[in-house]
């Protein structure tokens, strides 16, 4: 479409007929100020702008249409038929004119003239449209590429994830091997072997053979137990759902189906009031079962075992890391006063089957510290253990208050006590 700018309406007519006759759109305006409101409402692909006007002339017409950026690129025809002198005409051109007519004009020399000039707007706003496509495409790719080196990055991730789990589980597989092979075939072995004692040798002494069927039934209870934990150890990696929990039930419930045994000097738990995060319940269960189950295991003859459970919400995923009361994580302490061991072996207690102290004077089948590692890595947690030797043991946990993404749901494996 052409803009014509005229204050003098029989201007207008003749330019509009010869123009409207050669198959242009016309709009046309009969001052500056109505010219500049409707080129911000249309788009125009030339202006012819007379220069002597009342309030605004051509020239400040002209510099108001180039200073706008949705215009600056609209062509700019002047006509006058009072400033012909050449400082007009070089004042047109510093406006931003493309060229610049005097009255009285050869209409076929300018409609040649606007021909041109429309052309090459058309042209110019062609490419112009042309650019920002390529520049949109451009950055379209751009952003393709950057989902496609995202997705690439975490199906990375994934797969090593996934590599880490196959090694892990195949060192599970080895260790399983290994305790199918020797730590489960022993108590048989000793079953085997005091059952066959008292068919032969002490059939009619009953004094002997309840003691042989003593060790028997202590046998038989330290395979139970191994097989029980085995099974507790396997069902970690069942799926189940993330559910928002107050940690202190659990604990609470836990403490309360704990069976001590009778001391005579009984435990002292001192907890402070855990805060409710996402977790899976029966697992996270597990953990403290385990942990308070350890201190008292490893407690100390004659002293009263003393455990001190503590919370606090903290910034970051790490042990050492500042408190924040808007942090993201939960860092859960469990301290005891018992024999403790050497800071060396921190790492190899959560090792499944290993055991630092002698069998015949800690029982255990050193399962319970490999179920809560299994469990607090399925939580997206850590688990660091401190302790010294005859100064008790310190295992710190940190728990995500949230988690991205449920597990699916599935039903846990069931297994006898």
């Amino acid at each position: 479409m052409i803009l014509i700018v005229d204050d003098n309406q029989e201007n207008i007519f003749s330019l509009r007929s010869l123009l409207v006759l050669n198959n242009f759109d016309v709009d046309s305006a009969s001052s500056g100020e109505e010219a500049l409101r409707k080129i911000i409402l249309n788009n125009y692909s030339l202006v012819i702008l007379d220069v002597q006007m009342p309030d605004m002339d051509g020239f400040e017409v002209a510099d108001a249409i180039t200073g706008y950026s949705k215009s600056r690129d609209i062509p700019i025809i002047f006509l006058s038929a009072v400033n012909t002198h050449k400082k007009f005409v070089t004042k047109g051109y510093r406006s931003g004119g493309i060229d610049y007519v005097t009255k009285p004009f050869d209409p076929d020399i300018l409609l040649l003239k606007v021909k041109t000039f429309y052309r090459l707007s058309e042209q110019t706003q062609q490419l112009m449209a042309l650019e920002k496509s390529l520049r949109d495409e451009i950055e379209w790719r751009k952003a393709a590429e950057n989902l496609l080196e995202q997705k690439v990055a975490e199906r990375t991730r994934e797969l090593f994830r996934s590599n880490q789990r196959l090694e892990q589980s195949n060192k599970e597989l080895q260790q399983f091997v290994y305790v199918a092979s020797h730590d489960l075939q022993e108590p048989l072995r000793k079953i085997q072997t005091f059952i066959n004692i008292c068919l032969e040798r002490y059939l009619d002494d009953r004094s002997k053979i309840q003691y042989y069927f003593e060790k028997i039934f202590s046998s038989t209870k330290r395979l139970r137990n191994l097989i029980t934990d085995l099974l507790r150890y396997s069902i970690v990696n069942a799926e189940e759902v993330f559910v928002k929990t107050r940690l202190t039930t659990i604990l609470e419930e836990t403490i309360g189906d704990l069976e001590f045994p009778s001391y005579a000097l009984q435990p002292v738990i001192e907890m402070d009031d855990l805060p409710e995060i996402e977790v899976m319940p029966s697992q996270i269960r597990q953990v403290f079962q385990n942990l308070i189950s350890n201190s008292l295991k490893f407690r100390k003859p004659d002293v009263p075992c003393t455990i001190h459970i503590k919370a606090e919400r903290i910034e970051t995923r790490s042990v050492t890391s500042v408190p924040s009361s808007t942090g993201d994580w939960c860092r859960i302490t469990f301290r005891d006063n018992g024999i403790g061991f050497k800071q060396e072996y921190a790492d190899k207690i959560f090792e499944i089957f290993q055991r630092l102290n002698d069998r015949d004077q800690f029982e255990g089948t050193g399962i319970g510290l490999s179920i809560v590692h299994k469990v607090v890595e399925r939580h997206e947690g850590l688990i660091v253990a401190y302790a010294q030797e005859n100064s008790g043991a310190t295992f710190v946990i940190v728990l995500p208050f949230r988690h991205s993404s449920n597990a699916r749901i599935s039903k846990e494996v069931e297994y006898s006590e």
